[in-house]
């Protein structure tokens, strides 16, 4: 009787000696999950900067291409005008703060 309880100890205990390497080892499950994990956030960061770079992309080809974007560029982020254009600036109005009274 007490050779059979060893024998199944000693069975129970390689088991848990060959599933070790399997969950925790440098090849095991844990590690894939992990590296899986890793992969799907690097391809949402890909994602994301292809797009930014097909944008980057357009603006260059437009600018290289036509005078367009050159003059949209100049007028936007320069404030620049055409020669005899005239150029109107609307102002929103501001909220007037409330005087404090002094009592």
């Amino acid at each position: 009787m007490t050779a059979m309880r060893v024998l199944t100890v000693v069975l129970g205990v390689l088991i848990v000696l060959i599933q070790y390497p399997l969950w925790l080892g440098k090849g095991g499950w844990m590690r894939v999950w992990e590296i899986d994990r890793q992969v799907t956030a690097q391809k949402q960061t890909n994602a994301k900067l292809d797009v930014r770079n097909k944008a980057l992309d357009a603006e260059v080809r437009d600018l290289k291409q036509g005078s367009d974007a050159i003059e949209e560029r100049a007028r936007y982020e320069l404030g620049m005008v055409k020669q005899d254009e005239v150029f109107f600036q609307v102002l929103q109005p501001q909220a007037v703060a409330p005087e404090k009274t002094g009592k």
